[in-house]
C-alpha cells in the first residue's frame, strides 16, 4: 500500500469566490494523490519525481465559497489522512466568501524542529507547536486564515543531536562542512523533523501557509556580499549545497505559494510533472536560479480579500558588487512597484514581506549603512577590508546594508500610502532578528507634505522556536537607546553618509521569547496581537504580550 510520507499541506485557497485550494503531499512510491472533501469538492493529481521521492500538489477545485469542509486524502485510491488513530480534528479547507473584507493573518520566523515527545527543550516551548494544541482543544476557536512562514524554516547549518546522528551515518563528519547538510536527501530530513512533528503536521494541514526562506534555509549570512559568495564557491562542497537548498526549497515552499493559474503557467513545474524523472531539470533552474538570478523571481503575491500580501525574496536575488549593491534587482523592484500600486483603492491594507527587517534598532540601522560604506571604499582599501570582516562577524546586511535599496523601498511606501486611495496600513512583516518590536517611521515635512496618509508600520516577529543569547538581548536594547541612537551619528559622519529619509521611533518591544504575531484586519480597521510559548513543553501555553489598535479612528 502507498504510504504518505510528508503532509498534507494545505497551501494555497482562493478568496475571490472561485473555489479553489492546493494540498501538498509526499509519498513513498509514484501514485495517483486525491483530496475528497466533505461538500464534494475534490481534486487528484499524479505524483512527479524528484531524487528518489514522490510528490503531488493537488489542485481542489468545486468548493462552495464561505464555508468550512473536512478533506480526506487518498493515494491510489486509499485513504491514508486523517490517520486512523489520529486525536485531532478533522482537517478542512476554509473558503472566505468573494466579498470577504475580513482576514487573519499570523506571522513569524525562525523555528528550529521541536524535540521528539518527551524530551526537554533547551529554548522553550514551539510556538506553532503551541498554537496546535490550542486549536485541536478548541475546534470552534478563531484561527489564523493564514500562516506567513518568514524564513528559516530548516536550518541547514544548525542541525538537531538526532539528525547529526543520522549524518554520521552517511559520511566522515570531520570532512568540511562536518555536521552541516550537503545534499538534495540531506534537506529532507530536515523537513521530515520539522513538518513530521504531529501538532504542526495537523496545524499545517488545516491552516493555509506561504512561505518564503532566509539564509539558514542555505547557510548563515547566504548572500552577505560579493565577496562571501566567492569564497563559499571555493568549498568543494558548496556547488551541492546550493542547488539542493534551492531545489529542496522550490519542492517544500515555492509550489506552494503559487495560484492554481500560476502554476498552470510554470514552464519548469509542468515539464517536472511530464518527465519520468525531474531532477535534472530542476537542477538545471537550480543552476541558473544561482547564477543569474534576475532571471527567476521567487517573491510573490497574495490577496486576502481587501489586503494584499507582496512576500518579497530579499535573500536570492540580491546584487552584491559593491558599487552597485541592491537588496533586490531592478526586475524585482519594477515587480514591487507595479504591485503595489496596481489598482488603487482595492485594498485597504498591504502587507509586505521581507524576512529581514526595514526597520532596525537606529544604532544597528547606522551600523549597517556605515560598514556598507566602508567596504564600498569611502574611506580606502584598509578599511573596506575592516568592513567585510565586520559585516560576516556581525550579519550586517539587512535593508540598511543596502542603503539605495532601503531608500527605494521608503520612497515607494510614502508614494503607495499617499492620496484618498491610500490603504489604512502598511505593515513591512519581518523577522530574523530573534525578537520582537514595532516601529514606526516620520517622514520629515518638507513642501506641502507631512508623509503618507496610511499608517505605516514595521512589524518584526522572531523566533517561532529558537534561542535568544543574551548578548542578542542586551545589543538590541542598546540600540533603541539614546546612547546608541548617538553612536549611530558618529558612525554615519565616519561613513560620509546621507541623512536616511525617515526617522522612526519604538512603539513596541523589545519581546524575547518563542512567539507569534497575529494582525486582523476587518475593513480598514486593523489590530494586532502578540503571544509568546510559556511553561514547558508538556504544559505549554500561549499568552498574549500585546492587544492593540492599530488604526484607531483612521
Amino acid at each position: 500500500m502507498t504510504e504518505l510520507r510528508l503532509g498534507p499541506l494545505l497551501r494555497y485557497v482562493d478568496w475571490t469566490g472561485g473555489g479553489s485550494a492546493t494540498i501538498w503531499v509526499e509519498t513513498d512510491r509514484a501514485c495517483t494523490a486525491e483530496v475528497r472533501c466533505a461538500d464534494g469538492a475534490g481534486g487528484e493529481s499524479a505524483t512527479f519525481l524528484i531524487a528518489g521521492h514522490h510528490y503531488a500538489l493537488v489542485p481542489v477545485t468545486g468548493l462552495t465559497p464561505d464555508t468550512t469542509t473536512a478533506y480526506e486524502v487518498l493515494l491510489d485510491g486509499e485513504p491514508v489522512w486523517p490517520p486512523a488513530d489520529s486525536a485531532f480534528p478533522a482537517s478542512t479547507i476554509r473558503t472566505p466568501g468573494a466579498a470577504a473584507e475580513e482576514a487573519r493573518v499570523s506571522f513569524g520566523s525562525c523555528r528550529w524542529a521541536a524535540p521528539a515527545a518527551g524530551e526537554s527543550d533547551p529554548v522553550g516551548p514551539d510556538a506553532l507547536d503551541t498554537l496546535a494544541v490550542r486549536l485541536a482543544a478548541e475546534p470552534t476557536a478563531e484561527r489564523p486564515d493564514v500562516l506567513l512562514l518568514l524564513g528559516d524554516q530548516v536550518y541547514a547549518d544548525e542541525v538537531s543531536a538526532d539528525t547529526r546522528e543520522w549524518l554520521a551515518t552517511r559520511r566522515d563528519l570531520a570532512v568540511d562542512p562536518g555536521a552541516q547538510v550537503t545534499d538534495y536527501e540531506e534537506y529532507t530530513r530536515l523537513y521530515y523533523e520539522s513538518w513530521l512533528d504531529p501538532e504542526v503536521r495537523w496545524l499545517l494541514s488545516t491552516v493555509p501557509s506561504c512561505m518564503i526562506f532566509d539564509d539558514h534555509d542555505v547557510t548563515d549570512d547566504w548572500n552577505t556580499s560579493a565577496a562571501w559568495v566567492a569564497d563559499m564557491r571555493r568549498k568543494p562542497w558548496w556547488q551541492g549545497r546550493i542547488l539542493s537548498a534551492l531545489m529542496s526549497y522550490w519542492v517544500y515552499q515555492h509550489l506552494g505559494n503559487l495560484s492554481p493559474e500560476e502554476l498552470a503557467a510554470d514552464k519548469l513545474y509542468a515539464a517536472v510533472r511530464e518527465a519520468p524523472d525531474g531532477t535534472g531539470l530542476l537542477r538545471e533552474f537550480a543552476a541558473s536560479a544561482d547564477t543569474e538570478p534576475s532571471l527567476h523571481r521567487w517573491s510573490y503575491r497574495r490577496d486576502f480579500g481587501r489586503t494584499r500580501l507582496l512576500m518579497v525574496d530579499s535573500r536570492a536575488g540580491r546584487v552584491l558588487d559593491e558599487r552597485n549593491r541592491s537588496m533586490i534587482d531592478d526586475v524585482e523592484a519594477d515587480w514591487l512597484r507595479e504591485q503595489s500600486l496596481e489598482a488603487p483603492g482595492t485594498f485597504d491594507h498591504l502587507l509586505i514581506g521581507t524576512s529581514l527587517p526595514w526597520l532596525l534598532p537606529p544604532l544597528i540601522h547606522d551600523a549597517e549603512s556605515w560598514d556598507s560604506a566602508l567596504c564600498a571604499g569611502v574611506r580606502g582599501d584598509r578599511w573596506a577590508r575592516r568592513g567585510e570582516k565586520l559585516r560576516r562577524a556581525a550579519d550586517l546586511e539587512h535593508w540598511a546594508a543596502f542603503p539605495e535599496s532601503f531608500v527605494r523601498l521608503t520612497r515607494l511606501i510614502a508614494r503607495v500610502g499617499t492620496g484618498e486611495d491610500a490603504p489604512a496600513t502598511i505593515c513591512v512583516l519581518s523577522g530574523d532578528v530573534h525578537h520582537a518590536y514595532i516601529t514606526e517611521p516620520h517622514w520629515p515635512a518638507g513642501p506641502g507634505s507631512t508623509g503618507p496618509d496610511s499608517r505605516v508600520l514595521q512589524l518584526t516577529c522572531s523566533p517561532v522556536h529558537n534561542k535568544v543569547p543574551a548578548y542578542m538581548k542586551f545589543g538590541f536594547r542598546f540600540g533603541w537607546s539614546r546612547v546608541g541612537r548617538a553612536l549611530g551619528r558618529v558612525l554615519i559622519r565616519h561613513g560620509r553618509l546621507a541623512e536616511p529619509p525617515v526617522r522612526w521611533r519604538k512603539q513596541g518591544g523589545p519581546w524575547f521569547g518563542n512567539q507569534l504575531m497575529t494582525l486582523d484586519l476587518r475593513g480598514r480597521k486593523a489590530r494586532l496581537r502578540l503571544v509568546q510559548a510559556r511553561g514547558d513543553s508538556a504544559d505549554a501555553r500561549l499568552e498574549t504580550v500585546l492587544d492593540t489598535d492599530l488604526t484607531g479612528n483612521r
